[in-house]
């Protein structure tokens, strides 16, 4: 199945639920658990490369342990699940140790998010679709960004999830000003979808996303490695 028509499923699933009310919950709701299964396929290509790594999330709550089986959890145990262990372990996940900065990342995720569906058996709906993208592979992580892109162009009304969408023609038109070079690094205090990382100018392009997190800072640095001319 594309990423475009497995998104566009899951928004049919989530308008069925009563607690996920318009376009601006549907993309908040659908935020935080698509973080959870793209870093997961992050886990997974890690532990391929490096037999030392060891998770910042907790062995219960990584995906592969709730969400991956699609014959898993669901209901009221869900939901449950998701409110008060998930969400209250992740928003308070302790920021130290080897990987104290993915810790920082997912703690940062989850401080403001909030899970609005009430339907454990719609939740595991969703789950089950999300599990048919996989971000290692670079179709789907490439397309992945022009649907949201395109789900925020969507939006009737300029909310929270929706007022910081650039039109592609502007974004364009940024990155042939700024014309990045090789080993340059860029910065870009609000990136977003990563629109100008993703410029169709770059189309070999590999970087390495490396945000800060600091309350007081909302910058990102994008590392060009390669870029086609």
């Amino acid at each position: 199945m594309a990423i475009g028509t497995t998104i566009k499923t899951i928004q049919d699933i989530m308008r069925k639920d009563a607690g996920v009310d318009g376009d601006a919950q549907r993309i908040s709701q659908l935020v935080w658990m698509l973080f959870l299964k793209v870093f997961e396929d992050h886990e997974a290509e890690k532990e391929l490369l490096d037999e030392s790594y060891k998770s910042p999330i907790p062995k219960r709550l990584r995906w592969r342990a709730w969400a991956k089986n699609p014959e898993g959890i669901t209901g009221e145990a869900l939901l449950d699940f998701v409110n008060n262990d998930l969400f209250k372990t992740l928003k308070e996940l302790p920021a130290a140790g080897k990987n104290a900065a993915l810790a920082g990342v997912i703690r940062g995720v989850f401080e403001d998010a909030y899970n609005y569906m009430k339907s454990g058996t719609l939740m595991r709906q969703v789950i089950n679709t999300l599990n048919d993208i996989d971000f290692n592979r670079a179709a789907d992580r490439h397309e992945f960004g022009d649907v949201y892109e395109k789900i925020l162009s969507d939006l009737q009304s300029a909310g929270n999830a929706g007022e910081f969408y650039t039109p592609r023609a502007i974004t364009q038109f940024i990155v042939d000003q700024v014309d990045p070079k090789l080993g340059e690094t860029i910065l870009d205090p609000a990136c977003g979808t990563g629109g100008l990382a993703r410029s169709p100018r770059c189309e070999t392009t590999a970087l390495i996303f490396a945000p800060c997190w600091r309350r007081s800072c909302s910058a990102a640095c994008w590392h060009a490695m390669t870029c086609s001319r």
